[in-house]
């Protein structure tokens, strides 16, 4: 791992904890204990390094879902993957780094976006194509519609106004979310399906 790359996953891990707004440029040099210089040789400003953080933290979930939708048995059992994994990036995450990264940093902000709108709306498109024909999901769904709503729902859970942070944590938020999205998605034989993984990961 050369130093370029160990700055950008420890900015990350700042910014999730802290939210962005906070930490500033000296507060990152401090934590890697490294000069103010250095950073700068790597990056022109705290505006890039957002950029490249949220850039390396699209990559890395991209591929794990891709590897989630290529070793779940069906449809459902990668929804619950997936719900999982979100789950344990969401714990300990600030909700406070979306909002400040759409308000304060446009670049990293549309590259996000860009990712749920695109890659995001793909694998939920796909999940529901692949439900629908293993007799687990309800025939009949605009797939734009409920890949819209799922999209919005994970946006949702993140947002502080929504679920206040002294309130709620957002890990058990969306998974509470994504149990409701996908028993309201599912015929009898899929909710059985739900029923049969949570008693297995229950009895883990």
């Amino acid at each position: 791992m050369d130093q370029k790359q160990k700055i950008i996953i420890e900015a990350f891990q700042l910014f999730a904890r802290y939210g962005i707004k906070s930490i500033t440029m000296d507060d990152i040099a401090r934590h890697l204990s490294i000069s103010k210089k250095t950073l700068y040789e790597c990056f022109e400003d705290k505006d890039e390094l957002v950029y490249e953080a949220i850039m390396h933290k699209i990559e890395i979930i991209q591929r794990d879902m891709m590897q989630t939708q290529k070793e779940s048995h069906d449809a459902i059992d990668e929804l619950i993957r997936a719900s999982d994994y979100t789950s344990k990036m969401l714990k300990g995450m600030n909700p406070s780094a979306l909002m400040d990264m759409r308000k304060y940093h446009a670049r990293a902000w549309e590259a996000f976006h860009n990712h749920q709108k695109g890659f995001f709306m793909t694998m939920v498109k796909d999940n529901l194509k692949r439900g629908v024909a293993q007799g687990l999901y309800r025939e009949g769904m605009d797939l734009q519609i409920v890949a819209l709503q799922r999209m919005y729902e994970v946006e949702m859970c993140m947002q502080p106004d929504k679920f206040p942070i002294d309130q709620f944590n957002i890990d058990k938020v969306q998974l509470q979310v994504m149990d409701l999205f996908m028993h309201g998605i599912s015929t009898l034989k899929g909710h059985k399906l739900i029923n049969k993984y949570k008693k297995i990961k229950e009895e883990e």
